[in-house]
């Protein structure tokens, strides 16, 4: 029985390096993939999934005003799909993350979700508190803070390199706005060992 996966971690933890992997693990096997992106993320480029790493591979792109279910449904009419892997999850409304289940439910397509969970705010995304709540697998992607534990959390920089308390839930980017910590440095905003 196909099954609705969220693989979550703070920023820099290889989400999309693994995605990447699972996608070409597939596609050498002789098996068909489809790899959907948020629209509004196009740092590396428009529908375009790329790792620190240097892979990337072309993705179709959704909003919050796309039905991921007919999107998915047609293509796997059209050639039978063997897995979905969505990056950005985080951006998914909670309506989608239901389309994606009824992917796995009704047509067994598994499909695998990479995300945010939490923003620079210690919240949860609207997306991944969906996928939290109804994904049939769990795993966490493991990243460190610089000293040495777990990375949970994100801190988001200002101009000025100092974290910010408050702002947008999202604003695109990577290791020039986002640093990964632990929860206790993320508390006390300590960025590195002075």
């Amino acid at each position: 029985m196909a099954k609705l996966y969220f693989n979550y971690s703070a920023m820099n933890a290889g989400k999309s390096t693994v995605l990447l992997q699972a996608s070409h693990n597939y596609i050498e096997r002789g098996m068909t993939t489809i790899l959907l992106t948020a629209r509004l993320d196009d740092r590396a480029g428009e529908g375009v999934i790329a790792s620190r790493i240097g892979i990337s591979a072309n993705a179709g792109r959704f909003d919050a005003n796309d039905d991921l279910f007919n999107m998915v449904k047609t293509q796997h009419e059209e050639q039978n799909l063997h897995c979905v892997l969505v990056d950005e999850a985080q951006f998914l409304t909670a309506d989608q993350v239901w389309q994606l289940a009824a992917l796995a439910d009704d047509l067994g397509v598994p499909v695998m979700c990479y995300g945010l969970r939490t923003d620079f705010q210690g919240k949860l995304f609207p997306g991944s508190a969906a996928l939290l709540s109804i994904a049939d697998d769990l795993r966490e992607i493991r990243t460190i803070c610089w000293c040495g534990k777990k990375a949970i959390m994100v801190v988001r920089l200002g101009a000025d390199g100092q974290p910010l308390e408050v702002g947008e839930q999202v604003d695109i980017g990577g290791n020039d706005k986002y640093i990964s910590l632990c929860r206790h440095h993320w508390k006390t905003r300590k960025l590195r060992d002075d």
